[in-house]
């Protein structure tokens, strides 16, 4: 496509010498083979980039190149492509990147990545782009987005949820809290209702954060935990004394609601969206009921933020132009937890462990923080793994609950015990960067288990946030 042409990075850069700096390029967009080419190579060399360990549709490469301006493109599956989302302009050669590497450190500010200027980890010897800033999302755009997912989700109801065929793992809260231990892990779901035979109704639900709760209570009367203390403790005397336990965690946890949040078949996914932020939960029960008085309940579906995203990145998959929101990198928009940049003020902290922190201590902090998982990081907090609530019930395969103490057993370990279980589909950890799109972010979201995406800098995996499932939603509806 491109001929031999001056070497623009080298003739106008005005600065003599060998100086050269690295620079990394990425190009997180997927494909089979992607090359870069550019002034810097005269248009004639085609570099190959490689995939990411853990994220293969981000390809990287580092150049050296001398300050000054540079032009390039990349070569992707055989077809000339440019980053949308990084300074570019119509040349000779058509549309290609540009970039501006400055000689001193203080002459510009933000550095060239895929993430968000100001947010990147990426330490790249003394490069620096001269580039404008990610394009923010206007107050008019934000407005119509919202306007329009909420008017979606308010026409559609919960009904909609339903599959065409399948099954509902209800408890009874009478049996003991072992025997429901091995059902949530033998079943792999992290979650599941409970039916009071003597009401001859649902009254709550069961989900990892309970085991937690009970084995943290356990590890406290003694050295070990026993299997005969869970086996003797029901469901149903577990729930009671619940209130009580929550209000003892630092003293101010937040107490835990007794009634059951459900949502019926004919409530519109909006309704069952806010029901599913407002408590807090994972899921929201879909009951059905013939009587007035809301007995003769059926359990017809358990509804998730995830299946709800679904159907709007569906409904929206071709008419993406209608939501001016969805093309924009999530660096640039209120969404998830990020770490602070020096100087930032901290807001809510971004929780993350070493791989060698006890389970006692993961416990703790997923409680504390109220998070849902906890990214596992090395001495360079690049990602290794993460921990999630639902890891908890791991412990039940070989009874490892009766032989482990909490904390003796690091994190390490634990997720060691749960490499073989079934509630993850795909890789444990999701990953995305500052510069994917929401769209592209939704898209991820909603396939089933998965939960968040922790947000990397490529190259180096390390951990820049975390968005979830209730961050989009929240961002999505303006809650």
């Amino acid at each position: 496509m491109f001929g031999s042409g001056p070497d623009t990075g080298h003739g106008n850069s005005g600065v003599s010498g060998p100086l050269l700096i690295p620079m990394r390029f990425v190009w997180p967009y997927g494909g089979r083979r992607v090359f870069l080419s550019g002034s810097f190579t005269r248009w004639l060399e085609h570099i190959p980039m490689s995939p990411m360990e853990g994220c293969p549709t981000v390809f990287q490469v580092i150049c050296s190149l001398s300050p000054g301006y540079h032009q390039f493109k990349f070569f992707v599956d055989g077809e000339w492509r440019h980053d949308e989302h990084q300074p570019f302009v119509n040349d000779n050669y058509g549309i290609v990147n540009t970039i501006f590497i400055a000689r001193e450190p203080n002459l510009v500010a933000p550095s060239f990545s895929t993430e968000t200027p100001g947010r990147s980890n990426m330490d790249v010897d003394d490069a620096f782009v001269s580039s404008e800033p990610v394009t923010t999302v206007s107050d008019a755009d934000l407005e119509v987005s919202r306007n329009r997912v909420s008017a979606f989700l308010s026409r559609h109801t919960a009904y909609e949820l339903l599959a065409e065929s399948g099954k509902v793992i209800a408890l009874d809260v009478n049996i003991a809290v072992k025997q429901a231990f091995h059902i949530l892990y033998e079943q792999g779901i992290p979650v599941a209702p409970l039916w009071d035979s003597c009401k001859g109704q649902f009254v709550g639900v069961l989900s990892a954060l309970d085991f937690i709760l009970i084995l943290r209570e356990l590890g406290n009367h003694g050295s070990n935990l026993t299997e005969e203390e869970l086996e003797t403790h029901t469901i149903s005397a577990w729930k009671e004394g619940k209130v009580y336990l929550g209000r003892q965690i630092d003293g101010n946890a937040r107490s835990y609601p007794r009634c059951l949040v459900q949502a019926g078949p004919y409530d519109s996914l909006k309704d069952v969206a806010l029901k599913i932020l407002k408590s807090k939960v994972a899921t929201v029960p879909i009951m059905h009921s013939t009587s007035r008085d809301g007995s003769f309940q059926q359990l017809l579906h358990l509804g998730t933020l995830s299946e709800i995203l679904k159907c709007i990145c569906r409904h929206f998959k071709h008419s993406a132009s209608s939501l001016p929101i969805l093309q924009q990198p999530i660096c640039s928009i209120p969404l998830g937890t990020w770490v602070p940049n020096i100087g930032e003020p901290n807001g809510r902290p971004l929780a993350m462990l070493r791989p060698n922190a006890t389970l006692g201590a993961a416990l703790s902090l997923l409680i504390q923080a109220e998070v849902s998982s906890i990214p596992i990081v090395d001495e360079n907090d690049s990602l290794l793994d993460i921990y999630s609530r639902s890891d908890i019930t791991a412990l039940a395969k070989d009874k490892a609950y009766a032989q482990i103490h909490l904390d003796e057993m690091s994190v390490h370990q634990a997720l060691q015990l749960g490499q073989d279980a079934n509630f993850f589909n795909g890789q444990r950890c999701q990953m995305c960067l500052g510069s994917d799109t929401l769209h592209k972010v939704m898209e991820r979201l909603a396939n089933p288990g998965v939960r968040r995406l922790v947000i990397v800098e490529a190259g180096t995996k390390r951990v820049e946030g975390i968005v979830s499932l209730s961050d989009v939603f929240r961002f999505l509806l303006g809650v």
